[in-house]
């Protein structure tokens, strides 16, 4: 560990407060160090490991494929790409997808693509996309821009343009700035993961709905975190009466694999033509066979045990000594505490447990297949540090 720590600090960019442990192996959600210590993970890679460490039905899809063809450019078709277009198509009502490498990138392409698709309709003065105050959306310079957070808009200017931030539940506030005659799209994460594991009030979300309806205005709805099953639905905005006309998503589409989607509606989707986009490694054949492999297994039976899950961790910890409250759906939950997130983060990795933070939170973010018998294990270290 300490040639490990060392070589890091040397040699790696220091942009991670990483946390003093070198994981080296795991199965499902048990991950092990270096000294063959055993933890039970409730981060899954910031909601990327969908089905954990080494999972066999996808470690066969992967491997298979790696083994006919591992890479080649998007001048050609390949198999994987379009059976993994056609499902998330088929299983969302959305049209066409644009597949790139991750969560920002495939942020970036719903901007370009509510800009473009509001340029060619409208034409020039009409490319404001509105986000919600305590979103996150991502770190390139746009995605940066996007993002609804004044800490983020410091030391790495100029940002891109053509932002307005709404506060959340304030409808007349975003009747206004959605009236200006300005704004291509507004944009939203059903839950604010990043922000803080914050749902959206049903009332703000059936507003925005009814704005962007009356206002030809797109909506975008940015599921990088909250999609994939993470909420116990295939895309979080399926627990809403939402019919996006861009979905954006990453993280646990390929189960551990680098690949982000954009997901298209009826509206946009001849928006994006030969040459106004592309990605070298987008819809990669390899990370689309992990992806195939991570949808197939997301069913209704499956999406329900998730949502059991959920059910059970928030009836366990919602009045628990320690705890303020429990916020977020599924498997994506925060917990307000009483003694201050790092230090409970810190006495659970310890005891062998491992969990996140959000703003001043504890976030869960566990593998969506853990077991009810390790989720018992790993919340009854948690409830323990919860109440020092």
């Amino acid at each position: 560990m300490a040639d490990i720590k060392n070589f890091d600090n040397t040699y790696v960019a220091n942009t991670y407060a990483r946390f003093p442990l070198q994981i080296v192996s795991g199965k499902g959600a048990i991950a092990y160090d270096e000294t063959g210590k055993r933890y039970i993970d409730l981060g899954s890679g910031i909601a990327v490991n969908s089905f954990g460490f080494a999972d066999e039905v996808w470690q066969e899809a992967v491997t298979a494929q790696v083994k006919t063809l591992q890479h080649t450019s998007n001048l050609y078709y390949t198999e994987p790409c379009v059976q993994l277009a056609k499902q998330l198509c088929e299983r969302t009502g959305l049209c066409r997808v644009f597949f790139s490498n991750s969560g920002a990138e495939a942020n970036e392409c719903a901007i370009k693509t509510a800009r473009r698709y509001s340029f060619l309709k409208y034409g020039e003065g009409r490319h404001v996309i509105i986000t919600l105050k305590n979103s996150f959306h991502g770190r390139t310079i746009t995605t940066l821009a996007a993002t609804g957070q004044d800490s983020f808009h410091t030391e790495f200017g100029p940002f891109t343009e053509g932002f307005r931030y709404a506060t959340v539940g304030d409808i007349d506030e975003l009747k206004a700035m959605a009236s200006a005659g300005d704004v291509a799209a507004i944009m939203i994460e059903t839950v604010q993961g990043e922000g803080g594991v914050l749902e959206l009030p049903a009332d703000y979300i059936a507003a925005i709905k009814a704005i962007t309806e009356e206002q030809d205005i797109l909506l975008i709805v940015d599921e990088v975190q909250t999609g994939n099953g993470r909420t116990g639905k295939l895309y979080s905005y399926m627990h809403h009466d939402l019919h996006p006309d861009i979905v954006s998503t990453a993280k646990g589409l390929a189960g551990g694999l680098p690949l982000g989607a954009t997901m298209l509606g009826e509206r946009v989707k001849d928006t994006l033509t030969p040459g106004s986009h592309g990605s070298t490694f987008g819809g990669n054949p390899v990370c689309c066979a992990g992806a195939l492999s991570v949808l197939n297994r997301l069913t209704d039976d499956f999406l329900s045990d998730v949502t059991k899950k959920s059910d059970y961790i928030k009836a366990e910890l919602e009045g628990a000594p320690g705890v303020v409250g429990v916020s977020g759906r599924g498997l994506m939950l925060g917990i307000e505490t009483v003694r201050p997130a790092k230090e409970i983060i810190a006495d659970c990795m310890a005891a062998g447990v491992l969990v996140l933070s959000a703003k001043t939170k504890v976030r869960l973010l566990p593998p969506l297949s853990i077991s009810m018998e390790e989720l018992a294990e790993a919340i009854a270290v948690l409830k323990e540090a919860l109440a020092k």
